[in-house]
């Protein structure tokens, strides 16, 4: 299958390219810049440079499938209004539009446990048709593209996945996240500050959702204008701090978890735990 790829060469696109690859496919890879994949792939795809506001109709041919995970505002410290609605809203119901002009039919979107927001806290396991409450930016906008996406796939009448992906970590992920900078401490042999770690989470690894991803894009039975909305997680709930303690242990660090030495972030939602 010909799959069209947009974010393809960050942290989950990076894991999704290469899922896809190793099973045979075809992928068009959408990126920014001249930027390689976050890790080796067994083969490059074709790159295409641009972004969701370019003209992608050239390279959309011949794409049977989409897999959308571009989004604007994933980092806290990038958490404009202005620009994650630009990009995740406005710029992605574009590219959308392009993709279903060229004949496209099936979609698969990522969307994000952030889009639940407080009501997260409300449920022992969070289900999709959740009440969505985004405490930021990026929360708010991939909210508003998951009910915009859905709403359009049903006037069109196509197949569209939304995916809701929970605290994926891996390989390629951003070095100032917890998984990556936890790892870089360990293997260094410093100690780690980190806030109490009381929260819960799902962590999930990346390729089991890149997985998902790619079994959406080419396997999965979708009906035409029935959109589905789907958690992504391990189903594996733990403390934060428990997470940390296990992966120190891997590592084989010698330095110390300094637990309580940060605050915990402003509306830090203390349970995100979905319901698969």
């Amino acid at each position: 299958m010909k799959i069209f790829v947009t974010g393809s060469n960050g942290f989950i696109g990076s894991h999704v390219v290469k899922e896809a690859l190793s099973s045979g496919h075809e992928i068009v890879g959408l990126r920014r810049s001249n930027h390689a994949a976050k890790i080796d792939l067994p083969r490059q795809p074709i790159w295409v440079e641009g972004t969701l506001e370019t003209n992608m109709r050239h390279a959309l041919e011949g794409c049977e499938s989409i897999i959308h995970l571009a989004a604007y505002g994933v980092n806290p410290c990038f958490d404009s209004w202005h620009e994650a609605f630009r990009w995740n809203v406005s710029a992605s119901m574009n590219f959308l539009g392009q993709a279903r002009e060229s004949g496209v039919k099936r979609f698969v979107i990522a969307g994000s446990c952030s889009e639940y927001g407080r009501s997260a806290e409300r449920y022992e396991y969070v289900p999709c048709d959740a009440p969505l409450e985004p405490l930021n930016a990026y929360g708010a906008s991939k909210a508003a593209i998951t009910i915009a996406a859905m709403a359009f796939a049903r006037e069109n009448e196509f197949e569209l996945t939304v995916l809701r992906p929970f605290h994926i970590y891996g390989d390629g992920e951003s070095p100032e996240r917890l998984w990556p900078s936890l790892k870089k401490a360990a293997l260094a042999g410093e100690d780690f500050p980190m806030t109490f770690g009381e929260q819960i989470r799902d962590f999930t690894p990346v390729k089991f959702a890149a997985e998902k991803f790619v079994h959406y894009a080419t396997k999965a039975i979708i009906p035409k204008g029935e959109p589905q909305l789907y958690n992504v997680g391990a189903g594996k709930p733990m403390p934060l701090k428990t997470f940390a303690e296990k992966q120190w242990k891997k590592f084989g660090a010698t330095g110390r978890l300094k637990l309580g030495e940060i605050p915990y972030r402003n509306n830090e939602v203390m349970r995100y735990v979905p319901l698969l």
